[in-house]
């Protein structure tokens, strides 16, 4: 993790596309597509096919991103079948559907996977897809615990393959032009952010053993994960609530982003502090099994530091949108979301105000718009090595070790000092949660 900011090297992987004269215009858009820079083309393989899949129509459906869709593939077999109805509306081919993501990353025509599985997946996968040649594109949190965070950002440095968090804000127009302003002084001294993200979620069902669900797969659903029975909902979005084999909670869940735009605008590393107060607030009966309402603070160099206020299930607006990041500075203060940014002077007076027109979700289920758009194509180009990544994996795992010290120190009940260059731990306590248990000859090796 010390060399986090020096590795993502890659040459481009082809020369300069063929040209077409005349006949281009009489061509279908399949016949154009592998033609026009064919020697440029990646294959793309999806393996999680949920709710995050609307973000992937539109970046992988242009034609200036020169991709094709190789592989579809998920372990419940409506899914592949819905999705692959979905996008049959945006391309005009047919990729393979497969159930085993083992198989699409030993596919060595595929250049590139998406890894968009439940978090227990995310390292394993993408370890696995790295070591196959591929470079990788995975949904957050992109790591499970600290020991994947360091393993997966070892990976990308041995095997030099391209590796992107989809922390699509880290892409916004909007969000780049006030950072970059924060980082030239257009609020003094920046020392302090608050992140927030309020939902009202409702309550959710207490498992019950029940049958597999037709068409899953529920070995490889649980994968990595230790081996237990199937019990009712556990396959759907209600895993992230299910104890701790499979989810990050909601802070892996969504303070991801906004804790990642804080510390890019305090322009902070590791935290040499974290301390939580955490616990499950509502329906108190229910089947939810983490907490569900989290203050966080993190203490870093410099006298900074950054809050997180989440609340999962209860809907009250303390700062004026469902989520967002406030940012403090000797003589002002920004307020940044997905669709704007404020800047204020130090009296609270609005000197600027942006709105991006961006159509990305916030905290409705799903995902998808204009920011995750962007972020793809930005991934894209950085495979073909014409830009650089917007959020290479050994900076965004820095910001993910924000979300598993939060999560420890809730486990754990206190909190505990960290060594700001390395990022361990100083309790013997929170090092039990270094890493997790795995299922035999599931762990990851790099």
């Amino acid at each position: 993790m010390t060399t986090r900011r020096n590795f993502i090297k890659k040459a481009g992987l082809g020369g300069v596309g063929l040209t077409v004269a005349g006949s281009a215009m009489n061509m279908s858009a399949q016949s154009y597509r592998r033609i026009i820079g064919a020697n440029e083309r990646l294959r793309v393989g999806i393996a999680g096919l949920g709710r995050r899949l609307g973000a992937y129509y539109d970046p992988i459906a242009r034609n200036e991103s020169n991709v094709e869709l190789a592989y579809l593939c998920d372990v419940m077999e409506s899914q592949r079948i819905k999705a692959l109805q979905n996008f049959k509306e945006v391309i005009d081919y047919t990729p393979k559907l497969e159930n085993d993501i083992r198989k699409v990353i030993d596919n060595p025509d595929v250049d590139i996977l998406i890894n968009a599985t439940p978090d227990h997946w995310h390292t394993p996968g993408s370890i696995m897809a790295i070591k196959a040649g591929k470079h990788v594109y995975v949904e957050k949190p992109s790591s499970h615990n600290m020991e994947e965070n360091e393993m997966l950002v070892k990976a990308a440095d041995k095997y030099k393959r391209v590796v992107q968090m989809g922390n699509q804000q880290r892409s916004s127009t909007h969000t780049i032009e006030i950072i970059n302003e924060i980082h030239n002084g257009i609020i003094g001294r920046p020392y302090k952010a608050v992140a927030f993200y309020t939902n009202s979620r409702g309550e959710v069902p207490v498992q019950q053993k029940a049958p597999v669900p037709a068409g899953l797969d529920w070995e490889l659903w649980q994968g990595p994960a230790p081996r237990r029975e199937y019990t009712s909902e556990t396959w759907d979005y209600n895993w992230h609530w299910y104890g701790w084999n499979y989810g990050t909670a909601e802070t892996g869940n969504n303070a991801t982003h906004e804790l990642d735009i804080a510390r890019w605008a305090l322009q902070v590393d590791f935290p040499n502090y974290a301390r939580t107060e955490a616990a499950k607030r509502h329906f108190l009966e229910d089947g939810w099994e983490m907490y569900d309402t989290m203050e966080a603070t993190f203490n870093f160099p410099e006298e900074k530091v950054i809050q997180w206020d989440g609340k999962s299930r209860n809907g009250y607006d303390t700062y004026g949108g469902g989520r967002g990041t406030i940012i403090y500075g000797s003589n002002g203060t920004v307020f940044i979301d997905r669709e704007k940014y404020v800047l204020t002077d130090r009296s609270g007076n609005v000197v600027r105000e942006r709105n991006s027109a961006s159509n990305e979700a916030g905290t409705a289920l799903g995902g998808g718009g204009d920011m995750s758009t962007t972020h793809m194509m930005n991934f894209f180009d950085a495979v073909r090595g014409k830009e650089k990544l917007n959020a290479p994996i050994d900076d965004a795992n820095v910001s993910m070790a924000m979300v598993h010290y939060a999560n420890i120190a809730s486990r754990i009940g206190k909190g505990f000092e960290i060594d700001e260059n390395t990022g361990r731990m100083y309790n013997r306590d929170a090092m039990k949660f270094w890493g997790r248990e795995y299922a035999n000859g599931w762990k990851p090796e790099v």
